[in-house]
């Protein structure tokens, strides 16, 4: 006796999503909506009420370096006569910022490849989690340890630089004052930059395809020989990325800046001498003590800094796009 096989209903095909994707996909999509809606809304607040004093300073504001709010007899500020000027922030900002990135980037990438390619596995462990920690940190310990610790010891440095580079204009001494200088925020800032680079850099060489390293190897290609034609290219859109997200942190930095640096506004192109500032140390400098229109201007620097920041980030979004092409 034969035995009647049951044959399956066709298996309908269909592109409909299912009840958990719409979920899902609604759930992320209102999660990065939300945080353009956030940025919006900060961006629109700054404006709103940085837009009388960036309308009476005009173009003093981003060119001009003198902050002097001019109070009247009935205690409020005169903003004829007041000056707002932000330039030689905007110039210490960016003069802070490369230095951290000079300094920091060369050792996390180094470091990145050391804990990928190097390292053993028995401290490689240890060692990604005190990165892990070392960003976490509040910035305030880096800001007091680079003023008891760093701050002797980098003035020290900076002599020696002026004594053997001081012909380079940068590296020149209208006056002999080294302590706290923008070169001792720089190498500050530079710590506190490294773990966040270090972490990406490190994230992205491990995505370099194991098929593309064994090849490198399989026709005799020593282990930097293959950093060199491997890893790197396919990285350098990721190491790209970290250096401006780092940027990004190293420009919005404001305790340990404020703790380190001497403020003074009047732009020091010399990144020696103890004299500069940055536009988030001024809003913490300024904040306390502020009226309700020095707050406005206050908040027109924050709009600034807000720009700025997104200016790089966008410059950071192509030059990523441009440079991953030649790993892939």
């Amino acid at each position: 006796m034969s035995e009647t096989r049951v044959i399956p209903a066709k298996r309908e095909l269909t592109t409909k999503p299912r009840l958990s994707d719409k979920v899902f996909r609604g759930v992320v999509t209102s999660g990065g909506l939300s945080s353009l809606v956030i940025l919006g809304l900060i961006f629109v607040f700054l404006l709103s009420e940085g837009f009388q004093t960036i309308k009476s300073q005009g173009l003093y504001f981003l060119t001009g370096s003198q902050w002097n709010a001019v109070v009247t007899d009935a205690g409020t500020i005169d903003t004829k006569q007041s000056h707002f000027g932000i330039a030689a922030m905007l110039v210490g900002t960016l003069i802070c910022a490369s230095i951290a990135v000079i300094i920091g980037v060369p050792i996390s990438v180094l470091s990145a490849i050391f804990l990928t390619f190097y390292a053993p596995a028995s401290i490689k462990k240890l060692m990604i989690t005190i990165i892990d920690l070392m960003a976490a940190f509040p910035s305030i310990l880096f800001g007091l340890w680079g003023f008891f610790v760093l701050g002797p010891s980098a003035e020290y440095w900076a002599k020696l630089i002026h004594k053997y580079l001081g012909f380079i204009p940068i590296f020149q001494m209208p006056a002999d004052f080294y302590t706290r200088s923008p070169f001792v925020a720089g190498i500050v800032l530079a710590i506190m930059i490294i773990p966040i680079v270090t972490s990406i850099s490190r994230e992205i060489f491990s995505q370099t395809p194991l098929d593309r390293i064994q090849a490198a190897y399989a026709l005799g290609a020593t282990r930097w020989a293959m950093l060199k034609t491997v890893a790197f290219p396919y990285a350098r859109g990721g190491i790209v990325g970290g250096t401006m997200l780092g940027l990004g942190r190293a420009m919005g930095e404001t305790v340990a800046v404020y703790t380190v640096l001497n403020i003074v506004y009047q732009i020091n192109w010399h990144v020696l001498l103890g004299a500069g500032g940055n536009v988030a140390s001024l809003i913490l400098l300024k904040f306390g003590e502020a009226g309700p229109a020095e707050v406005k201007a206050l908040m027109a620097a924050g709009l600034a800094l807000f720009i700025l920041t997104l200016i790089v980030n966008s410059a950071a979004d192509a030059i990523v796009n441009r440079t991953s092409k030649g790993g892939r």
